[in-house]
């Protein structure tokens, strides 16, 4: 390696942002402590995934931000919740466009829980502009 290059490496910082605060070691040793006490090899541990994404969770998150939006979940970091029922009638025209863009491809469940999650949410949605829900509650 020639001065020009010990030169231009010097001052180059890697920091890392990753939020967990091992060590690169300890969180190796971590990891294969975790794997040991499960009994996964670390070839199971790669093929697993922490969260599977398909369509029910898919619709079950546009689904539980409508309910955010009914004030029926509370904000997490607040604690208070909201009503903001044009954010669950578009939730909801987007969950009906899905069930017509994917009539006939849909499994039986699947297709099943698009139409009680719709169902619900419209009912919701009309109990809440009869009571007047539009302003945010405590």
């Amino acid at each position: 390696m020639s001065e020009d290059d010990k030169a231009e490496g010097e001052g180059f910082v890697i920091k890392d942002n990753r939020s967990s605060q091992l060590s690169e070691e300890e969180a190796e040793t971590h990891d294969t402590q975790d794997s040991t006490e499960t009994g996964e090899t670390g070839a199971d541990h790669q093929h697993q995934q922490p969260f599977q994404l398909d369509f029910s969770t898919f619709i079950m998150s546009l689904t539980s931000s409508a309910f955010y939006h009914l004030g029926d979940i509370a904000d997490p970091e607040t604690g208070k919740t909201e009503t903001n029922l044009p954010a669950v009638n578009q939730t909801i025209d987007m969950l009906t466009m899905l069930r017509e863009k994917t009539q006939g491809n849909l499994s039986t469940e699947e297709n099943k829980l698009l139409e009680q999650l719709i169902y619900e949410l419209q009912m919701k949605y009309v109990a809440k502009t009869k009571d007047g829900g539009g302003s945010p509650t405590q």
